[in-house]
């Protein structure tokens, strides 16, 4: 049997725009901001545990775990790339450019 699919209005656009206006705040206030202050490197740091763990999920837990662990993964990934200066609309422009074209060329036509 099918599930049903989860709609909701949330996009990750809004995230981005919520991690925007918590990055103003104060670290005491917000904890995006306080990652924020400690650098990509530490941000770059809780993405790659938030990543991990979202794997751990993947194989070894239930589905409303792995929903959880992939929120704080995005989110995370979200952070760095505050972090980083990079926006959304740059990732989801190149995410158009690679539609263009199968997923192995793509790949082989990547610099190494």
């Amino acid at each position: 049997m099918l599930e049903t699919p989860v709609m909701t209005q949330f996009t990750l656009a809004d995230l981005e725009k919520r991690i925007d206006e918590r990055a103003r705040a104060s670290a005491e206030q917000s904890y995006t901001r306080s990652l924020i202050e400690k650098g990509p490197a530490h941000c770059a740091k809780k993405m790659g545990e938030e990543a991990f763990e979202t794997a751990i999920a993947a194989v070894s837990e239930d589905k409303s775990r792995l929903v959880s662990e992939t929120s704080d993964l995005v989110y995370h990934l979200l952070v760095l790339l505050k972090a980083k200066g990079v926006s959304l609309a740059e990732v989801e422009a190149e995410l158009d450019r690679r539609t263009g074209q199968s997923g192995h060329a793509e790949k082989a036509s990547r610099k190494t």
